[in-house]
C-alpha cells in the first residue's frame, strides 16, 4: 500500500529539516520561504521490534519492513487559497496524500526569521487551516448549486446530501476543519470526490529547542489548548536533535546519544508509528527462510484482502490462511513446534486480520 502523509507548515518551522531526518531523500533547508519548490518524496521505514524477533526466530535471508512515504510539501503562506506564493502548488500537493503532518514552530532563535514576526503556534496553525478551509468553502459551494436544483425536484438522496453539505458549509464557515464533524459515514459520499483537504487526518508536530523537549514550553501549551476540541496529537520533538540522532548507524551509539537527552526513542519514531496508527493502518507477517516480511493494511480488513496485498492472485483464488500468534511462536520457536503443539489456527475468508499475526495463505487460481 503507497501511503503518503504530507509534512506542511509555514516557512522556516523545520518541514524540510525534519524531512532530512526521516529520509534519505536531502531536501534543501535554508532560512528563507520556498525553498522547496517541488515536493521531495522519502520512503520512511515503519519501525517494528516484532521483526527482529522473528528474524531470530527464522534466520531468513532477508527482512522486509514495511514503509511510509512522507512528502516535504511548499511551505504556506496567507493567501494561499488565492494562488499567493505557492499557493496552487501547495493545494494540489496536500490534496494527493491520505495525512497531513503538521508542524509548528515552538522556539524562539533570533537568527532564524519568522514569516509573521513573531513566534504564535496559535497563529501559525491558524494561517494554514483557514487557508484549507477556503479552498474547501469553495468546493462544497459549488457542489450545492450543482445537487440544489436535484433536491428541489424531490429527489430524497439529493436532499440528504444537500443537509450534509450545507453542515459541512456552515462548519467551514465557522473556522472549523471538516475533520472536527461528526458525520455518518454513509453521509460523507458525497464529499468523496471533493477531497477536502481539511477532512484529511493529521497531527501536530511541536518543533521546540533543545531545552522544552522534555518538559515543552508555553507554545506547546497553547498549540494543545487549540487542538483539543480536534482530538488531534502533538508530538513534541526538536528537529535539530532529531537530524543528529537520524545520523547514527550504530544501535548502541544512538541509544547512548538518546539517554543524553533522557529519550528512551527518537521523536522520529514516534511520529513515525502516530501517523501509521493515524492512517488506521495495522501489520501482519509472513516468515520464511527466504524472507521475514511486514505487510501494510487498514485495520479490519478480511484474510482475503490481506492476501491481496502480497499479489491479487492470493485474493483471488483465496483458500484459507493459517495464522500464527508472535507470543506462541515465541514459545515453540518454530513453525513445526507450533502445529504440533495445535497453535496454528486454519482462517477462511471471514477472518478478520489482527495487528501482529504471522500469516501463510492457500490459493489457488
Amino acid at each position: 500500500m503507497a501511503l503518503q502523509c504530507g509534512i506542511v507548515g509555514l516557512p522556516n518551522v523545520g518541514k524540510s529539516t525534519l524531512f532530512n531526518a526521516l529520509s534519505s531523500a536531502k531536501a534543501e533547508a535554508a532560512n528563507f520561504p520556498f525553498c522547496t519548490i517541488e515536493p521531495n518524496v522519502g520512503v520512511v521505514t515503519v519501525p517494528d521490534n516484532r521483526l527482529q524477533i522473528l528474524e531470530k526466530l527464522v534466520n531468513p535471508q532477508r527482512v522486509l519492513p514495511t514503509v511510509i512515504e512522507f512528502v516535504d510539501i511548499a511551505g504556506l503562506v496567507k493567501g494561499a487559497s488565492k494562488g499567493e506564493g505557492l499557493g496552487n502548488k501547495f493545494l494540489a500537493n496536500i490534496r494527493e496524500v491520505d495525512a497531513v503532518i503538521h508542524v509548528i514552530r515552538c522556539f524562539e532563535d533570533e537568527n532564524i526569521i519568522h514569516v509573521a514576526g513573531g513566534v504564535d503556534p496559535v497563529f501559525d496553525k491558524e494561517v494554514i487551516d483557514t487557508e484549507l478551509q477556503l479552498k474547501d468553502l469553495e468546493s462544497v459551494e459549488k457542489k450545492i448549486q450543482r445537487i440544489e436544483k436535484v433536491a428541489k425536484s424531490g429527489d430524497a438522496r439529493a436532499k440528504k446530501d444537500l443537509e450534509t453539505l450545507l453542515l459541512f458549509k456552515q462548519a467551514l464557515n465557522e473556522g472549523k476543519n471538516a475533520r472536527a464533524l461528526e458525520v455518518d459515514k454513509d453521509d460523507l459520499e458525497v464529499l468523496r470526490d471533493l477531497h477536502l483537504l481539511t477532512i484529511k487526518p493529521v497531527i501536530y508536530v511541536a518543533n521546540v529547542d533543545e531545552a522544552s523537549l522534555l518538559t515543552g514550553n508555553k507554545f506547546v501549551d497553547s498549540l494543545r489548548e487549540k487542538v483539543k476540541e480536534e482530538n488531534a496529537d502533538v508530538i513534541i520533538l526538536c528537529a535539530a536533535i532529531e537530524s543528529q540522532i537520524a545520523e547514527f548507524e550504530d544501535l548502541e551509539e544512538k541509544a547512548m546519544f538518546l539517554s543524553e537527552y533522557g529519550l528512551d526513542e527518537s521523536g522520529l519514531n514516534k511520529l513515525i508509528s502516530g501517523a501509521y496508527s493515524l492512517l488506521n493502518l495495522i501489520t501482519y507477517f509472513t516468515a520464511g527462510v527466504q524472507e521475514v516480511r511486514a505487510w501494510t493494511i487498514k485495520k479490519g480488513w478480511k484474510a482475503p484482502q490481506a492476501a491481496g496485498v502480497i499479489h491479487t492472485d492470493f485474493e483471488r483464488g483465496f483458500i484459507k490462511a493459517e495464522v500464527i500468534k508472535l507470543a506462541e511462536y515465541q514459545q515453540f520457536k518454530t513453525e513445526a513446534g507450533c502445529r504440533e503443539n495445535g497453535k496454528i489456527s486454519i482462517e477462511g475468508k471471514e477472518y478478520v486480520v489482527q495487528d501482529g499475526d504471522i500469516m501463510h495463505f492457500r490459493f489457488n487460481v
